[in-house]
């Protein structure tokens, strides 16, 4: 092999194809990596890689569930603009990866990107975005993805909200009707949706993370002057709070603040006489962490200015 891991990287980097179709054209070319973007290129699969620089932090977040409501997916695409983001174009294809990825086996990007696209076999996943972004003149990426599959008694739901900036997806186990379960699902995903919890319950917090919210909280009720007899009392009422803010379970109902969501749940539990669990969750919130690219519009046009002759 006359190339490294680094060199594939590199080339995914300039070309936005997906780690194993980058690792084949340097395999096809010797591992000349000039002769590997032509040879991707030809294959229309780096039509757009002058655009593979640029910062994608727009884009869709959309979650789909099959019919039988046992698997659902979230995935969050992104693109350059917003403009193209609310497009026919781009939503279109947002919706064709979803229902790809409902149709894969795929654990990871990587994996997904090298996969024949389930509606159209003689071309790769990578080869479908890559065309896209050529059609529509912006860098496109396909940023993450999860699948729920429950193979037990219950359903997996979903909620999109503000058109597809924040999307849920969460999983009930439960031996009560799927329609007596319709109703509380898609009320747990709007909660997550809104309180952004980040475990179920208290027994799923890291007990790291817990013991330095504790640290945290007793420097802060010793900064304030209170005595250390009742320091202990103050910082565990203030975990409590903790625990209403980041455990699903605990937190506010958000259609009604005098409930907690263990207990409407409990009381469908009762309606419907059998037990229900949430077993886990996913929230996307579209763009979050990607550090987007601010212009300065002056200073560009300043820099254009000094090579005009």
């Amino acid at each position: 092999m006359n190339f490294t891991n680094k060199d594939v990287m590199k080339l995914r980097e300039q070309t936005g194809v997906g780690m194993m179709d980058c690792k084949k054209a340097l395999v096809e070319t010797d591992g000349n990596f000039d002769e590997a973007v032509k040879y991707l290129r030809e294959k229309g699969m780096a039509s757009a890689a002058k655009k593979a620089s640029r910062v994608a932090a727009e884009g869709l977040v959309k979650c789909l569930i099959s019919d039988d409501k046992k698997t659902g997916v979230a995935i969050e695409i992104n693109c350059e603009t917003d403009f193209v983001a609310r497009s026919d174009q781009f939503v279109a294809l947002v919706d064709n990866l979803a229902n790809h990825v409902l149709h894969s086996s795929a654990a990871t990007v990587d994996e997904m990107l090298t996969e024949n696209y389930y509606a159209d076999a003689s071309k790769t996943v990578s080869v479908l975005i890559a065309e896209a972004t050529a059609a529509i003149g912006e860098k496109i990426s396909l940023r993450r993805f999860t699948k729920f599959a429950l193979t037990d008694a219950g359903l997996v739901a979903s909620y999109i909200h503000m058109g597809g900036k924040i999307g849920v997806l969460a999983e009930l186990r439960s031996d009560a009707n799927q329609s007596d379960l319709q109703e509380l699902a898609f009320n747990i995903c709007m909660q997550i949706a809104a309180s952004k919890p980040t475990v179920i319950a208290i027994e799923d917090c890291d007990p790291s993370a817990l013991e330095a919210e504790r640290e945290i909280l007793t420097v802060q009720a010793r900064n304030e002057g209170k005595p250390e007899a009742v320091i202990n009392k103050m910082v565990e009422g203030r975990i409590h709070k903790y625990y209403k803010e980041v455990c699903l379970l605990e937190q506010e109902y958000v259609r009604e603040s005098s409930l907690s969501v263990k207990q409407v749940i409990k009381d469908v539990e009762k309606s419907t006489g059998a037990a229900i669990t949430v077993t886990r969750f996913v929230r996307y919130e579209m763009g979050e962490g990607i550090e987007k690219r601010v212009d300065n519009f002056v200073d560009e046009i300043a820099e254009q200015m000094k090579n005009i002759k």
